[in-house]
Formats: structure tokens, C-alpha cells, sequence
């Protein structure tokens, strides 16, 4: 299992993470990248690089076959999946292992166990793990829901039985909603994992995210390196993370960290995990579900146990065991800042867009992980996530103070991020906890209690389709395919004055739909507008139907997030876009019009 280079089968921030932890450990990086990702910091950063040849992500980073066959082209031993697209990938686990590559994570076996929310939590009642009530198997369609709701009360979470990271999960507290919300989280998943199976489960009101940071290595050996909160969430997706979780008991929290290792330990899980929860407000703990990767926050940890936990992953890869003390102690205390580009004055929109500039804030205990340097373009096609401020305190006040000032000196230009909100939080006595309820945040506080109202940032310009354009060259006698920036040969023919042929390559990144819609056409009475740029995931509402105002019509995609557009007014719904187009920001995708008389 030794292996002196490994493939990245990743892009952005977590990338350039594992290729400098690749660096460190004395190992060559390969680099693979989609079209828009040409001039990435991944692809500047690594020793070698391999275009994947598309734009989308069933095109590049979700394409098994394409990246097995670079890791193989390029020499690679090894491949590290980093988080979200393959990562919780079984499949693609055992097809890395069945190419002679060695696959840097969990078993096929225990991804696949521990992937399937109802196999998972069948199992975590099996080791004593606490739970709610719940089905142990996908539920075959709304009414099981309803019956569900009507035996155990509301509200109830649907989740995707494959779903991570918040895709594919809705929580309902009325029962008019179920069926709507049913459908969405199938479709969610199906989009997003490939599958639309969903369990039904109480959810706990107001409850707090608590997660366990676990290490397991094949000698059998089950490490837990602390806990952490993850309760600052929008749309069921993490926005601040801390390490470790603070105003736990100790009781609770020996709770979480015992159930935490006996789950992985009846996995025979190796290598990096999280094991989550969910800490209800009456005190309730339940099991939610663990993911069999690197987290997006796993910097807190590192920050308060000294561990390299992509080190760990690349030792344990290669047959070692763990490197970690037999006893984790802590040290302090550890904050993460998600820097998503989302506009937290459009509740938290989408916004792609080009980096203009920059400034990183530094100072002692200050961490810095991005993807991105000024210039490079945000694109809609992928996650939000820009970057991640990680800051470290002797204690939890030090580090609120450290977060503070680190917030006040990072400044992102040429396109919205959500760093509004995070300047706002942490003087928040809600999380702050020196107000007199303390720690009162949870994983709806955004949406449910935050007053806080933030100015919409101003307008951007949309990015550049940006990629690249390919051709056939023969040398030598042989055929061989180049590719060059589309930027750079518009630039070549405006320069040469060119009329078409290059000027225009690679345009046309997003369309105006059918004749009389598009961005022209959003000012129209009764306009149907995207709020972003994206995809039109669906229509909600036939073509032609009868709408209310604020009914849900339609489903807008964009970075892996799904947004319901509702009708303006009531009227007759004329579809103008279809679904699975793209759409530019404030263009009009239908109209409806008003019933005469």
C-alpha cells in the first residue's frame, strides 16, 4: 500500500489542502480540473495537472472512469477523494482499489454501511447509540409520512437515505407540507447522490449540531480526537463551526465521544470520520448520521489537538497506524468561518462572480484555507465555499475576540460573500452566550430567531463563461488535442480585430430561454424572475395552469443549492424557459398573466 504520489480528486479549497499536506509528507500531487478550473490554485499548486474535459459535474469531478484513468496515466498510487463528489462514493472506492490504486479513506464496506442512513442507524441502535423515533427503512412515498407525523408528532426531518452535507433532507412542521417537501428532498437527492430513497424521523425543536472528530487505522485502533458544534446553519448547511463543543457537560459529553467510537468500531471504520448529532433543547441527544470523509470543518480540530488529520489519513492509507496519543488532550479553543459567496441580504442568494481583490487577514492564531486568489471566478456550476477563516484562542473568549479582528480585516471584492453575517455573529449574544439565555444558537436560529437584517450587496457582473476550447493539432504525424483559455482567444481576436472564429469562442455560458424571455424581458408585468444565475432545476406548475400568488412554480439550481421561485401574482402560468436550461440572474424564465376581468 506504499505510494509516493497521489491524485486529487477534488477541486478549490480542499484541494489546495491536501496537495500542501501532500507537499509536507514527501509526496507528489496530481491535480485534475474541470474546464473553469483551468487556472485554479489547485491546479498552480500541485506538481502535475489533467484536464477532466467538461464544465459540469457529472462531466469532471462525478466521472469515476475519467479520474481513475489520469490517476493511472500520470503514475498515481493513490487517490484522495477529499470531501463532497466521490468521496462517499462505495463505488468509486472499490473501483480506485480494483485499478491497483490505493483508495485514501474508509473501506467500500463501511462507506456503504455507514452511507445508508437507515443501515447506519440500524446500526447505532444496535452498539446502545441514543435515538429518536424513526423508520429504519426508505419510506414508499408521502402518506408514510403523514402516518409517521400523525403517531409521533411534528416536526419531522425527511432525509435522503444517501444524502450528506444538508442535500436531500426537509424539515416539516405542518402536515399540509409533507407532500411538497417529500417530493423536493427525492429530487434533491436524486440530483445530487443518484438516489431518491428518504427516511422519516422525529425532529428534535431547536436543537444544537454536536459532531465527534474519529480516527480508526487497521490495526483496529478507534481514536476520537474531541467534539464540535456545527449549530450556525442555513438551509441545513453548516455556516460556523467551533472545537470543541462548548457548554457540554461532561457526562454529555463522554456520551457523545463513547457512542461516537462504538458505531465506527462495529464498522471496522479506517481512517478519517465524523460521527453527528443532535442535542434537542430539552436535553435530548439523538444519533444523526456519519460521514465517511474529511469534513469541511475538520481545521478546528487540528487547531485544538495538534493532529494533521490529512497526514493521519495518508499513514493510515499506506497500512500504518494511527499517530496520535493514546489519551487526546485539547487546547483552547478553535472558531471557523465558512466564506461562501452568498449574499446574506438576498437570504443568503448565490452570487458567482470574479474575485477583483483580496485581503487575507493574518496575526497570531489565524488561519487561512482558500481555493481562490484575486481574479479567479466563482462559478455557479459548483459549491459556494470561497474560503475558510479558522482562529485559536486560549479560550473561547479569545478566540470570539481573535474572530472579530480577523473578520474586520478580510475584505473580498467582485462578488457577495456571506462575511456580513459573520462579522455580525460573533457580537451575537446569542452565540457569544453573554447575554442572559447564554448559548442559545441552533441549527434554525438563522432562519427562526436572527433579527439581524443585512443591505444586499451591490449588483456583480455575471462571470465570464470562462473554460476552454480544444483542437486538433497533428504533430508529428500524430494527432494530439490542445487546449487554450476561451479568455485568452477572445482576447487574441479582439486584439486581431477578428470578426467571429476566435472573438467569439467559448461564449454563451447562459441562455435567455425561448424568444421574448431572458434578462430583457424580467421588467415584463407578471415577469417570472430567477433571483440568480443558475439552472432551472423544474417546473412546479404545468404550462398553462392556474397559480397564487406565492405559490411555489419552480426550482432554480445553483451551487448545489435549490431555491423555489414563487409566482408574483396570481394568473395563468406561460412556461419560457425549459427545465434543465440555464438562466442568468434577473432574467425572466415565465410570465403570468392575469385572468381578464
Amino acid at each position: 500500500m506504499t505510494f509516493t504520489k497521489v491524485l486529487i480528486a477534488n477541486r478549490g479549497e480542499i484541494a489546495v489542502r491536501i496537495i500542501r499536506a501532500a507537499k509536507e509528507a514527501g509526496l507528489h500531487s496530481v491535480a485534475v480540473y474541470a474546464d473553469i478550473d483551468a487556472e485554479s490554485l489547485h491546479v498552480r499548486l500541485a506538481d502535475e495537472a489533467y484536464a477532466l474535459g467538461g464544465s459540469t459535474p457529472a462531466e469532471t469531478y462525478l466521472d469515476a472512469a475519467k479520474i481513475i484513468e489520469i490517476a493511472k496515466r500520470s503514475g498515481a498510487g493513490a487517490v484522495h477523494p477529499g470531501y463532497g463528489f466521490l468521496a462517499e462514493s462505495a463505488a468509486f472506492a472499490t473501483a480506485v482499489h480494483e485499478a491497483g490504486l490505493t483508495w485514501i479513506g474508509p473501506d467500500a464496506p463501511s462507506i456503504e454501511l455507514l452511507g445508508d442512513k437507515a443501515r447506519a442507524r440500524a446500526l447505532a441502535a444496535e452498539v446502545g447509540a441514543p435515538l429518536v423515533p424513526g423508520t429504519n427503512e426508505p419510506v414508499k412515498g408521502a402518506d408514510e409520512i403523514v402516518a409517521f407525523a400523525d403517531a409521533h408528532g411534528l416536526p419531522v426531518a425527511i432525509k435522503a437515505v444517501h444524502g450528506g452535507g444538508g442535500r436531500g433532507m426537509r424539515v416539516v412542521r405542518s402536515r399540509d407540507e409533507i407532500a411538497e417537501a417529500y417530493a423536493s428532498a427525492v429530487r434533491e437527492a436524486e440530483t445530487a447522490f443518484g438516489q431518491g430513497d428518504c427516511l422519516v424521523e422525529r425532529f428534535l425543536e431547536a436543537p444544537r449540531h454536536i459532531e465527534a472528530q474519529v480516527l480508526g487505522d487497521r490495526t483496529g485502533g478507534i481514536a476520537v480526537l474531541g467534539t464540535r458544534d456545527c449549530s450556525l446553519q442555513r438551509r441545513n448547511q453548516k455556516l460556523v463551526e467551533e472545537a470543541p463543543a462548548p457548554f457540554l457537560t461532561d457526562e454529555l459529553r463522554a456520551r457523545i465521544e463513547t457512542a461516537a467510537a462504538d458505531i465506527c468500531g462495529a464498522a471496522n471504520y479506517v481512517g478519517a470520520g465524523t460521527v453527528e448529532f443532535l442535542l434537542g433543547n430539552d436535553g435530548t441527544l439523538t444519533f444523526l448520521e456519519v460521514n465517511t470523509r474529511l469534513q469541511v470543518e475538520h481545521p478546528v480540530t487540528e487547531m485544538i489537538t495538534g493532529v494533521d488529520l490529512v497526514q493521519q489519513q495518508f499513514r493510515v492509507a499506506q497500512g500504518l497506524p494511527m499517530d496520535v496519543p493514546e489519551a487526546i488532550t485539547t487546547f483552547g479553543h478553535a472558531i471557523e468561518f465558512r466564506i461562501n459567496a452568498e449574499d446574506p441580504g438576498l437570504g443568503y442568494l448565490p452570487t458567482p462572480g470574479t474575485i477583483e481583490t483580496m485581503t487575507v487577514p493574518g496575526g497570531p492564531g489565524v488561519r487561512f484555507d482558500t481555493g481562490f486568489t484575486e481574479g479567479q471566478t466563482i462559478p455557479g456550476t459548483f459549491d459556494s465555499l470561497i474560503a475558510k477563516l479558522v482562529v485559536w484562542g486560549k479560550d473561547r473568549n479569545e478566540a470570539l475576540a481573535r474572530s472579530r479582528r480577523a473578520l474586520g480585516e478580510l475584505v473580498i471584492t467582485g462578488v457577495a460573500t456571506v462575511v456580513p453575517f459573520s462579522r455580525y455573529v460573533v457580537t451575537e449574544p446569542a452565540f457569544t452566550a453573554t447575554g442572559e439565555a447564554g448559548f442559545a444558537v441552533h441549527t434554525r436560529w438563522i432562519e427562526d430567531e436572527c433579527t439581524q437584517t443585512f443591505t444586499p450587496a451591490d449588483a456583480v457582473p455575471e462571470p465570464a463563461a470562462g473554460g476552454m476550447t480544444r483542437f486538433p493539432v497533428e504533430i508529428n504525424g500524430w494527432m494530439r488535442e490542445i487546449g487554450l483559455p476561451t479568455t485568452l482567444l477572445a482576447g487574441l481576436g479582439r486584439a486581431a480585430g477578428a470578426a467571429g472564429g476566435v472573438a467569439g469562442a467559448g461564449g454563451g455560458a447562459t441562455s435567455g430561454g425561448l424568444d421574448g424571455y431572458g434578462a430583457g424581458a424580467a421588467a415584463a408585468a407578471g415577469a417570472l424572475v430567477a433571483p440568480f444565475a443558475g439552472t432551472l432545476s423544474s417546473w412546479s406548475v404545468a404550462d398553462g395552469e392556474t397559480v397564487s400568488e406565492g405559490e411555489t412554480v419552480a426550482i432554480l439550481e445553483a451551487m448545489k443549492m435549490e431555491v423555489p421561485v414563487a409566482a408574483p401574482r396570481a394568473g395563468v402560468l406561460s412556461h419560457g424557459v425549459a427545465a434543465g436550461e440555464q438562466v442568468a440572474a434577473k432574467a425572466a424564465i415565465g410570465v403570468i398573466e392575469e385572468h381578464e376581468g
